[in-house]
């Protein structure tokens, strides 16, 4: 039996938009001759609507970007997996590159999507945030996170309760209090191992809220890249576990690759944008390869840094806008299943793998599950995370109007 936390490989509403312009009209033109825009309002003067460039339009291809994350993830830890391959393994009961050679070889590459993941996250976070308040970035993340990891815990839960033998089921203090999403910080396991990342991210929001709450503009985003990328630096070599804690130097560079896209896609490239994205993938690669030699262990460096490398001139080509013409509306909705695909897929899907690999052929399961877990991260998305994330905004909303009572009248 292997516990459900030793294994693990993951993204608002209107605000006050801030008039003063954080830096002058860039005058680099990038490759193509598109300018980008100087601020954050349209030409007609008013506020450009949220994740969308002013005078552009909404960026289609990173849902696409997400999905495809998402399903390369799925398939690494279905079939791709070090754990996967070892013999009598509690998955398969046999090495999964005896019985698909070929798949293993592609999926074994899949845990990259995590650090596609959280560059995105760097980007999007940037993007949501732009203009808007400590509150209204507190009630979006909630709002955004919640409801789908909520059904995540118990449908896990049921899940392993029903289909024992692959992973150990926890007690049930420790469930209940990964209900909070901070069971890292109690090291308390989590009921699935790809929560993982969810503690990355929640560390990048408390830090990035403290820029947010200063009021996001160029230099202050840039001197926050090189303040984290700083510290994230130093504190392996600091024997300051708080430091290490709150810096988290495995995810910091991925984060801040994703803060200077957005900075390019809003602003405009310049040299000091492209060295903090070189200086991203120069400290990404190092951590690409820690992680094949300390945690995957079935992937070369080479080919990861190849994937990574080729992402990232993508998500530059994202920024500059290359692949504003993508807007094919369905890829909205499959950005919409990517996290709680993420979600439910592991510890679930690989406790069903357990009980049905002798009854159809491998590649088949694969197909199904993998298509079984996208139609119930679809449902997850329209039955659970709207209605409650309606629910829990009015909430919230309510609770700081009163807030904000109170302190007039004291």
């Amino acid at each position: 039996m292997v516990r459900a936390a030793d294994n693990g490989t993951v993204a608002p509403e209107g605000a006050e938009v801030r008039t003063s312009q954080p830096l002058p009209p860039l005058a680099i033109v990038p490759p193509g001759g598109r300018r980008p825009a100087p601020s954050s309002t349209s030409e007609s003067g008013k506020p450009a609507p949220r994740g969308k460039r002013p005078g552009g339009g909404r960026l289609y291809v990173i849902d696409g970007i997400r999905i495809l994350a998402a399903l390369m993830v799925a398939a690494h830890h279905y079939a791709g997996t070090w754990r996967a391959d070892r013999p009598g393994n509690p998955i398969w009961d046999r090495p999964v590159s005896d019985i698909m050679p070929t798949v293993f070889r592609f999926a074994s590459y899949g845990w990259i999507g995590v650090e596609i993941f959280f560059v995105i996250s760097g980007f999007v976070i940037c993007m949501s945030c732009w203009g808007r308040t400590p509150r209204q970035f507190f009630v979006s993340r909630v709002i955004r996170l919640y409801p789908a990891y909520w059904f995540g815990v118990l449908f896990t839960t049921a899940v392993l309760v029903a289909v024992p033998g692959v992973w150990e089921r926890l007690r049930l203090r420790e469930i209940l209090l990964n209900l909070t999403m901070l069971q890292s910080g109690s090291a308390v396991p989590n009921v699935d191992g790809v929560y993982w990342t969810l503690w990355s991210e929640l560390r990048f929001y408390l830090l990035f809220l403290v820029v947010v709450a200063m009021g996001l503009t160029y230099r202050r985003v840039v001197v926050f890249c090189c303040v984290w990328g700083a510290a994230a630096m130093l504190a392996p070599i600091s024997d300051l576990h708080l430091l290490e804690l709150v810096a988290n130097p495995e995810g910091a560079w991925y984060f801040i690759a994703g803060l200077a896209l957005y900075l390019m896609h809003r602003f405009g490239q310049d040299l000091l944008l492209w060295g903090i994205l070189a200086m991203a993938w120069l400290m990404g690669q190092l951590e690409l390869g820690d992680r094949i030699d300390q945690v995957e262990h079935v992937s070369g460096w080479r080919g990861s840094v190849a994937i990574f490398t080729v992402f990232l001139l993508f998500m530059v080509a994202v920024a500059l806008g290359y692949t504003d013409r993508i807007r094919w509306k369905w890829l909205v909705t499959a950005g919409a299943m990517t996290y709680p695909l993420y979600l439910i897929h592991y510890a679930a899907g690989t406790a069903l793998i357990a009980r049905l690999h002798d009854t159809m052929d491998p590649r088949l399961l694969l197909a199904a599950l993998i298509g079984a877990f996208l139609l119930l991260g679809y449902l997850i998305h329209r039955l659970v995370e709207r209605p409650v994330a309606r629910l829990l905004k009015k909430g919230l909303d309510t609770s700081f109007a009163r807030l904000r009572a109170a302190d007039k009248r004291t």
